[in-house]
């Protein structure tokens, strides 16, 4: 389906993560190429660190988060930008008490994901 609303989309939490889920919104069985998920952690919510094989292109749609890439910690808000190349390790918390919502597209290829520390 070419257009729907992400409101349709079921919401799973990500295990390895405090008070976050995923939809998936472009599931690879939907674009050849690419996934794209919206992540919403909710206030003291985090993902640890972890990399993955695949790269990530993200976009704030609201909150704020503290994101760590590889050695360097980035306050984001909406309107922010991120590429994560593959293999870099990354994480992520929530800064203040609203929810930091994401989107992430990945490239539709394997991804082993490995959490660090």
């Amino acid at each position: 389906m070419p257009v729907k609303k992400f409101s349709d989309v079921p919401v799973t939490p990500i295990a390895t993560a405090k008070d976050t889920t995923m939809q998936v919104l472009i599931s690879s069985d939907e674009g050849p190429n690419f996934a794209m998920r919206r992540i919403e952690m909710q206030p003291g919510g985090s993902m640890p660190k972890h990399t993955n094989t695949v790269e990530h292109e993200q976009l704030v749609l609201g909150g704020r988060g503290r994101v760590l890439l590889g050695d360097e910690i980035h306050e984001v808000e909406m309107n922010d930008v991120l590429f994560i190349p593959a293999g870099l390790a990354h994480s992520y918390e929530t800064i203040g008490d609203e929810p930091f919502v994401f989107l992430c597209s990945v490239p539709n290829k394997p991804d082993k994901i490995e959490v660090v520390g």
